[in-house]
């Protein structure tokens, strides 16, 4: 019986002699020669109307900060159940997280509940596509729009996953996006944002540029640049994105071998789900989703704490997720619940995170399947 990871970082073979060309290229900082080549392959299976690198979907998240004018004062409502940088990236402008809770079925943020959260300090939405599954976007529009708002999406795990046959990423004013080793196409670390009103162009360039209009220069719209607005170094080097495009240009493939080792997960755990359990994964209709992740939720924190326990003395690296912002010591001290969480607390205590790597053979998920169901073989139903 051999190891199983939770994440294998995939290469697809061709990063190498991309980075190779970056080198011979002889740029190596950012917006060089890949980084154009992979910002235009966003632009056109995304749809966006301008794709920024950024040296991490945390940067993206900031730099979207900036482009809604959050600040002092101002609060932007967001789920509690996601990674930090949601919450910093509006942090660090002065502003306030309201956290909402998320569905039951998908874990995102639970749209019935945001008309309530909406305060006239709201200055922006920020939704997070769980598990590469979309938000309900159409209801969430339309709150934002009474609103007066921008919805901006951390779409970090969404890359080619849709909502109505609509890529993540192209449905909010900005998004973000990340390239970390765990997600689906990677460079080690990185991120984008994606600009989707094209009048926040010309000042997201700015941004990304240190705040500089570097890009007018480089364009010769102006003869020398300067500092002209705020902004820092989030610029993503051509070494990573060289890595970045080879990654890119298969991601087809990478989605749908992912998408085969869910499927397997998906059936296989059918017969535990009727027997009460576990649950599976839900994905509404109108989505299609990337497989970034396959996960389980546990009847309680006990039985998922021992699962994780379980599977570690079979080697097999099993791992729970978000642990609630609102409940955090930050969490606390710089942000607010718009009201009870109970979603949220309970997916964070139940919720196991299974192996899923491209590379991963059906005899590994089949490993994985067994270990889970000897560990629950004392479920409901056998007691």
């Amino acid at each position: 019986m051999s190891e199983i990871p939770f994440n294998r970082p995939y290469t697809t073979g061709t990063e190498f002699g991309y980075l190779a060309e970056a080198i011979e290229n002889a740029h190596l900082s950012g917006n060089g020669p890949f980084a154009r080549r992979c910002a235009a392959w966003l632009e056109e299976h995304v749809g966006s109307s301008r794709a920024l690198l950024t040296h991490s979907c945390t940067g993206a998240l900031e730099m979207a900060a900036i482009l809604a004018d959050v600040g002092p004062g101002d609060e932007v409502i967001m789920p509690s159940f996601t990674f930090v940088s949601t919450a910093n990236a509006f942090v660090l402008r002065g502003a306030t997280p309201v956290f909402v809770d998320i569905r039951e079925d998908t874990l995102n943020i639970d749209e019935h509940a945001l008309a309530a959260a909406v305060t006239p300090s709201t200055r922006a939405i920020c939704v997070v596509h769980y598990a590469g599954v979309a938000c309900a976007m159409d209801e969430i529009a339309t709150i934002a729009a009474d609103a007066g708002v921008p919805v901006i999406e951390d779409a970090a795990q969404g890359i080619l996953s849709t909502y109505r046959g609509r890529p993540l990423g192209s449905l909010g004013t900005l998004a973000a996006l990340s390239f970390h080793e765990t997600k689906n196409v990677h460079c080690g670390e990185g991120g984008a944002l994606l600009v989707n009103d094209p009048s926040l162009i010309d000042r997201a360039e700015v941004i990304h540029e240190k705040g500089t209009d570097r890009r007018r220069f480089l364009r010769g719209q102006v003869d020398k640049y300067t500092w002209v607005d705020v902004g820092s170094s989030f610029l993503l080097s051509d070494v990573n994105c060289a890595f970045l495009w080879g990654q890119l240009e298969h991601a087809s493939e990478i989605t749908c071998r992912r998408l085969e080792i869910w499927e397997t997960y998906h059936a296989a755990l059918a017969e535990l789900e009727s027997r009460g359990v576990l649950r599976r994964p839900i994905v509404p209709p109108e989505c299609s989703h990337n497989a970034h992740m396959y996960y389980v939720l546990l009847e309680t924190g006990d039985a998922r704490d021992r699962v994780i326990d379980q599977l570690a003395h079979r080697e097999i690296n099993a791992v729970f997720h978000y642990a609630p912002l609102h409940d955090s010591a930050a969490g606390r001290r710089y942000a607010r619940a718009a009201g009870p969480l109970p979603v949220t607390e309970a997916a964070a205590e139940r919720l196991v995170r299974l192996p899923l790597w491209p590379e991963m053979a059906d005899a590994d998920v089949e490993q994985v399947v067994e270990a889970l169901t000897a560990t629950l073989s004392f479920g409901p139903a056998h007691r």
